[in-house]
């Protein structure tokens, strides 16, 4: 099934209003467009007395990529927001801004409701993803993944926020054809991955074409595995990744960023996305949607990936220099910041295990334990795993262990699908498109 999604639509509802200022919104409107970079047209304000219409006002920011309006119901206490943009401005970027302002200067003010609705959502299948799960995924695995979507869903209608990880060979798997209309639909609010996954969605976008796919790869020989190495074709499972085509060509473009500045490692990967061409749509690049959608990109252990080697050679050979490349220990801390920020429940899904899961759901227990602040534990927690439970693992583990490390409680919705991830994430993503 392919999906698409053309803007986004931010709803805030507010209660408690009685006596409001409409040119004091309209300014706050206005100075929420400048912020988030979209261009403003047009903005007016219509005072009502109520001698023809209720009391109140009516406020509109016209932008080139839509619309920001206010309705204030001054009798009934009503205060209706919305956003919409339809071009590259992320809505949620306005929105932030009215409401941080609403709660600072109006505490008595009520956010009683913030949804998020993608708009021109076209979603292609017979009858659709989500009526064939509801229809015939009732029982065992198949079961686990239905439940966890419904609850997902529900936690997302509630202004829940989601950080997908990956972990794994997801990337050159290319769930980014499922991902990134997910992203775009304004459904996920953080990723965290391996290295791995960071850079083989570029290799994917960039060199696709030159991607070999080996089908009978568990009957290779040793001699067939050398073949392909000599070749320059690397193997993940039944995928071989080109070395020129993917790997040096990127670190020609990339060594540039290496040498010029210090980053992250996801924000070298962006500062050279308009010198490539693409083998693929863009549409299928996660990386890419997350950059569009502004959302923040965690990659903990990004040494342990090809490019993490490569750019450890060049620092030995004196090319570059090591602190060219923020660590983990800036990861975490800039996340320990996104997560102070949010004001609504955050949830973590998790594709396979290792350090792309256990990094971030961490960041709880450290601000509560070690740096004893009042935030919440997770909200809601998934896992997508082969891996079964087995002394001292981590990625089998029961999401009831995070209990007792001061990451979950026991209220927290709690999901365990225990099957192949590269059949389960597009499914379960298309569902909650359709949702």
């Amino acid at each position: 099934m392919e999906s698409s999604v053309q803007g986004s639509h931010i709803l805030l509802d507010c209660t408690g209003t009685v006596e409001f200022d409409g040119q004091w919104m309209l300014a706050l409107m206005e100075k929420a467009v400048a912020e988030s970079g979209a261009r403003l047209v047009h903005s007016h304000v219509e005072i009502f007395d109520g001698s023809i219409s209720p009391p109140g006002f009516a406020a509109v920011v016209l932008l080139d990529e839509s619309h920001v309006t206010t309705h204030c119901y001054s009798e009934k206490g009503l205060l209706a927001i919305d956003a919409f943009t339809c071009g590259s401005t992320d809505p949620s970027l306005i929105i932030d801004v009215i409401e941080r302002e609403l709660k600072t200067s109006m505490p008595e003010l009520n956010i009683s409701q913030r949804r998020r609705h993608p708009r021109f959502l076209k979603t292609s299948g017979v009858g659709g993803v989500k009526r064939f799960v509801d229809e015939h995924f009732h029982h065992f695995n198949a079961g686990a993944l239905k439940d966890a979507a419904d609850s997902l869903q529900d936690f997302l209608a509630k202004d829940g926020k989601l950080m997908i990880t990956l972990a794994g060979a997801m990337s050159t798997a290319e769930l980014g054809r499922s991902l990134a209309p997910l992203i775009r639909s304004g459904k996920v609010h953080a990723i965290s991955c391996t290295g791995a996954n960071l850079e083989e969605d570029i290799f994917n976008l960039v060199a696709r074409n030159s991607y070999q796919r080996v089908q009978n790869w568990r009957s290779l020989s040793l001699a067939e595995e050398q073949e392909l190495h000599n070749r320059g074709l690397n193997r993940v499972t039944d995928t071989c990744i080109p070395e020129e085509e993917a790997i040096r060509h990127v670190e020609k473009l990339i060594i540039k960023s290496w040498k010029s500045c210090r980053a992250f490692p996801h924000q070298h990967l962006m500062s050279i996305i308009d010198q490539l061409e693409y083998d693929v749509p863009a549409e299928h690049s996660w990386l890419l949607a997350a950059m569009d959608a502004n959302i923040p990109v965690y990659v903990p252990g990004w040494e342990d990936s090809t490019l993490g080697n490569i750019f450890a050679s060049h620092c030995m050979s004196g090319e570059c220099n090591a602190s060219a490349v923020k660590s983990g220990v800036d990861y975490m801390m800039h996340l320990a910041k996104w997560y102070q920020r949010q004001d609504s429940p955050v949830g973590l899904l998790q594709i396979g295990g290792g350090i792309a899961g256990d990094f971030p759901i961490c960041v709880v227990p450290m601000l509560r334990q070690d740096l004893k602040k009042e935030v919440d534990l997770w909200g809601w927690f998934g896992q997508i795993s082969e891996s079964n439970a087995s002394y001292g693992g981590y990625s089998g583990a029961h999401p009831s262990e995070k209990i007792t490390w001061g990451k979950l409680s026991p209220e927290t919705p709690m999901h365990i699908i225990e099957s192949d991830a590269t059949i389960v994430a597009p499914i379960l993503f298309s569902y909650l498109l359709e949702c």
